[in-house]
């Protein structure tokens, strides 16, 4: 788990996403220009990537350090095919 002042500005960033969202949002019912809305499109996915990156390190640096101190092998094995799995679905 992000410590407090981490987890502050992750939440704090998906609200900001939220709200581009619902702006994307009016912007298509008010019949905005393509191009307009793609733009914002490509805003909030590098928004949503930049919350994933700094999530992504967190756990490596909090939960992946944890079980590897831990000293137990299948803790570290879990935690090692949850990033497996979660690089294979990026990939996709």
């Amino acid at each position: 788990m992000p410590e407090k002042s981490a987890q502050r500005r992750i939440v704090d960033r998906l609200r900001r996403v939220e709200g581009q969202v619902r702006g994307i949002s009016q912007m298509v019912e008010d019949d905005r220009y393509c191009i307009d809305i793609l733009h914002q499109l490509q805003a909030v996915k590098s928004a949503l990537a930049r919350a994933e990156d700094e999530i992504l390190k967190n756990h490596a640096s909090h939960c992946v350090a944890e079980a590897i101190a831990s000293g137990d092998a299948d803790e570290q094995r879990q935690k090692f095919g949850e990033l497996i799995d979660l690089f294979a679905k990026a990939k996709r």
